[in-house]
C-alpha cells in the first residue's frame, strides 16, 4: 500500500507487506470484480489500518497500545506491535474465532476475552487506558487507521484503470474502510486521477446485527444501540458503530443502500463461491456476495453494472466457525 506514500503520512515505516491486493474478475459474472482483502498480512484488510497506526505509534514514541477488537484487528493490532517494539494489550469477546486468539498469544499479546461484544471491549479500555498508560487505538479514536485503509479506494480505482465502478459492496462493522475508501475518492478528484461518477456505496450487514441498516431504513443520521447482537460474521457484531453517521453519509450522498443479510443467506454465498469460483471467503465477505445477488434480484442494480466486491478476510482464518456450520468435527 504504501505505493502511495505521497498521499499518506510521511513516516519510517513498520511493514509487513500490506496493500496491492487482487483484484479478481469473477469466473461467472462479467461485470463483478472481488477485491481479495485475504492476501493481507494476518489475513485481513485490517492490515493496512494498524500498519500506519503502529507505524505513528512508534513515530510519537507510544510504548504501550490498547485496542478493543471484534477479532482480527487484535491479530493485526498484536503483529505489527510486535514488528515496532510496541506492547499491545487486545480485548475481544470470548466467541471470537480460534485464530483470533491464536494469534494475538503467538504475537506475545496482552490477550483478554471479554464476555460480551466489542461495546463491552470497548468500555474497558477506556475505564482502563489512563491508569495503565495504554495508547487507545480504538476505530476512529486516533486519525491512522482511516488513513491506511483509504489505499484500498486508491487501489480498486488503479486496478480498474483509474476508473470508478459503479458500485462497491463493503462488509460494515464498524466501517472504518468504506470511510476511507469515501475520503480516498475526493481525493482521487481533487487530484484529477479518477475517471466516470462516483460509486453507490453499499454497506453490508447482518441481520442480527444491523444498526447501520436500521438507521438508514428509518432515515436517522445515526444508528441506535442494536440489542442481542448475534451472527457467525464476527467482524459485523458491532451493535453501535463509532463512526454511523459518516457511513451513512457516504451511503446517501453516492446514492448506495444499506443491506442486511441473514446468516443462512451469508453462509449460502459463501459455500457457492468457493465451489464455483475457488475462492474460501470469510462470512463478512460472503456478505458482500449474498448483497450483489440480492441486490440484482430486486433490481437495484443491473448485471451490465460494474462492481467491486470486498472480502475483507480470508476463509481460513475462520475455520473453526466454518467446520461448525459445515456440521464438521475433528476426528480424534
Amino acid at each position: 500500500m504504501w505505493r502511495y506514500r505521497s498521499v499518506l503520512p510521511s513516516v519510517e515505516l513498520v511493514t509487513l507487506g500490506e496493500g496491492w491486493t487482487p483484484m479478481l474478475p469473477s469466473r461467472r459474472y462479467e461485470n463483478v470484480f472481488l477485491k481479495e482483502e485475504g492476501a493481507n498480512p494476518t489475513g485481513t484488510f485490517k492490515a493496512r489500518g494498524l500498519a500506519l497506526a503502529i507505524s505513528m505509534a512508534r513515530h510519537y514514541g507510544i510504548k504501550k497500545v490498547a485496542v478493543p477488537s471484534a477479532g482480527n484487528a487484535g491479530g493485526a493490532v498484536a503483529a505489527y506491535a510486535a514488528a515496532a517494539g510496541i506492547e499491545a494489550h487486545i480485548f475481544m469477546p470470548k466467541d471470537v474465532p480460534l485464530a483470533n486468539q491464536v494469534e494475538c498469544i503467538a504475537y506475545g499479546a496482552h490477550m483478554t476475552l471479554v464476555d460480551g461484544l466489542i461495546s463491552d471491549c470497548a468500555r474497558i479500555v477506556g475505564e482502563r487506558k489512563e491508569k495503565e498508560g495504554w495508547f487507545d487505538l480504538s476505530t476512529l479514536k486516533e486519525p491512522f487507521r482511516v488513513e491506511g485503509k483509504k489505499t484500498m479506494g486508491y487501489e480498486l480505482v488503479e486496478q480498474l484503470g483509474w476508473e470508478y465502478p459503479d458500485a462497491v459492496f463493503y462488509p460494515t462493522g464498524g466501517g472504518v474502510g468504506l470511510i476511507g475508501m469515501w475520503k480516498a475518492f475526493q481525493e482521487l478528484e481533487d487530484l484529477g486521477w479518477v475517471k466516470g461518477t462516483r460509486p453507490k456505496m453499499i454497506a453490508v450487514q447482518a441481520a442480527g446485527c444491523a444498526p447501520v441498516a436500521r438507521a438508514y431504513d428509518n432515515g436517522e443520521a445515526v444508528s441506535q444501540m442494536w440489542q442481542g447482537a448475534a451472527t457467525f460474521a464476527s467482524g459485523l457484531r458491532v451493535p453501535k458503530p463509532y463512526g454511523d453517521y459518516i457511513i451513512l453519509h457516504a451511503v446517501r450522498e453516492s446514492q448506495g443502500t444499506v443491506v442486511a443479510l441473514t446468516d443462512e443467506q451469508i453462509f449460502a454465498s459463501l459455500k457457492d463461491w468457493a465451489s464455483q469460483e475457488g475462492i474460501l471467503m470469510s462470512p463478512e465477505g460472503a456478505a458482500s456476495t449474498a448483497a450483489y445477488d440480492h441486490l440484482i434480484g430486486t433490481g437495484f442494480l443491473k448485471p451490465s453494472d460494474r462492481v467491486v466486491l470486498f472480502n475483507t478476510g480470508s476463509g481460513n482464518k475462520y475455520t473453526d466457525v466454518l467446520a461448525q456450520a459445515l456440521g464438521l468435527t475433528q476426528a480424534g
